[in-house]
């Protein structure tokens, strides 16, 4: 059984799951290249009416394109933007003969730390011609130019870009684990037919080795127990929908801030409708909310969806709050996630990010991991002093919440 987990589920786990999409930028991309003569580019801030032409460059490359309604949450209906003292660019684009040939979108974030309110700003949705990726780094360069920032966050680099956010004083976020998916098998049999779909097996091949490892799995799953667990149910639990929270929230929020020094997206409730309400939006995206004799102790954002490219549906834990970090609210929690991910037919729910604490927790239930290929989350704080101690691991509780993981559709 063990050589069957290392051999085909440890590789459905990077085959299948591999979240990120065929790179938009590769290390060779961003040398110069000059056997072709292109015309030269200028950089300029982006304007709301370059929504068409970067809709159409997101398109050609691979990228999610966006709706015109989600350009206006972003950039009209942020609520960061309201506590700006100034206005901040919506991004920067590369114009080649009244043509965009490179976008990289600048989405305004409020971040608490003790005391502090911090302004922050995540890029996002970086897209580059080919011939003008020697460029890339003037895009960059803008996003780190920006005046009157404390926080800057990437939280979708490839090694590439990564490598460029280094070069501009960025640290990898120092949370090891990070990077590492912790994820449940909910459906075994179509999670091993989208690998043999992977594999390029044959149908006939593809048909019997999908049965062999679904039977693996499901052998696995049950022998090893990984599934999440209740051990109590002194717990009221409720599942509602991102635009009913409202005042318990804020009251959880209010308190969790006063719990220790450490750094926090803002979770105010305005911030959480405005970011999990996603216009276009394909998937489905519950909050589940743990309650004890009428107090609201935690809740768990859970989004589903279906990929495009394995046909897997996929239940993602998106924020995760608890009380004191009471890790019974957060079992209760999660094992509500698992039940509710099973309820909407998802293959498999996972859990990207989250302090160790939380992933001890997770850890309980044997769930199958996989690695990021890089660090998918850069931060550099202005004040020499924060980014010192937001050096240090204890200071973060990141999770799919921060930066534009779960922010984009």
């Amino acid at each position: 059984m063990n050589l069957l987990e290392k051999r085909v589920i440890n590789g459905v786990l990077n085959l299948i799951r591999a979240r990120q999409k065929t790179p938009l930028l590769r290390e060779d991309d961003l040398r110069v290249h000059s056997p072709a003569v292109v015309a030269p580019a200028r950089l300029r801030e982006a304007l709301f009416s370059d929504y068409r032409a970067v809709k159409e460059l997101k398109r050609r490359w691979g990228l999610i394109p966006d709706s015109v309604e989600n350009w206006e949450r972003l950039w009209r209906h942020n609520p960061a933007r309201r506590q700006m003292q100034s206005e901040r660019p919506i991004g920067w684009v590369l114009e080649s003969e009244g043509k965009l040939v490179g976008y990289l979108g600048n989405i305004s974030l409020l971040y608490r730390y003790g005391g502090r309110m911090l302004t922050a700003v995540t890029s996002s949705g970086l897209v580059v011609e080919p011939d003008y990726r020697a460029m890339t780094l003037s895009l960059v360069a803008a996003f780190y130019r920006q005046r009157s920032v404390d926080l800057y966050v990437a939280t979708t680099a490839i090694e590439a870009v990564g490598k460029i956010a280094r070069a501009f004083k960025s640290d990898p976020l120092p949370q090891p684990d990070y990077g590492t998916v912790l994820f449940w098998v909910l459906r075994s049999y179509p999670f091993a037919q989208a690998l043999m779909e992977k594999l390029k097996l044959g149908p006939e091949l593809s048909h019997i080795s999908g049965m062999l490892a679904s039977l693996a799995v499901g052998i696995d799953k049950i022998a090893r127990r990984r599934w999440p667990r209740l051990s109590s149910t002194r717990f009221a639990m409720s599942e509602i929908s991102v635009d009913e929270i409202g005042a318990d929230f804020q009251a959880l929020w209010t308190e969790k801030l006063k719990e220790g020094l450490q750094l926090f997206a803002d979770r105010s409730p305005a911030v959480l409708r405005w970011h999990f309400e996603i216009p276009g939006d394909r998937g489905t995206t519950r909050v589940l909310c743990c309650h004890h004799n009428g107090e609201l102790l935690g809740y768990a954002v859970i989004r589903s969806d279906q990929s495009q490219t394995d046909g897997l549906r996929r239940s993602v834990i998106a924020d995760l709050i608890a009380k004191r970090d009471d890790s019974e609210v957060f079992r209760a929690l999660l094992v509500a996630a698992h039940d509710h991910a099973k309820c909407v037919g998802s293959h498999i729910l996972e859990v990207l990010g989250f302090p160790e604490n939380i992933r001890r927790v997770c850890s309980q239930w044997n769930p199958y991991s996989r690695k990021y290929p890089a660090c998918p989350f850069y931060f550099k704080a202005a004040d020499p002093m924060l980014h010192k101690a937001l050096s240090n691991g204890i200071a973060w509780y990141a999770t799919p919440f921060d930066g534009d993981t779960t922010l984009m559709p």
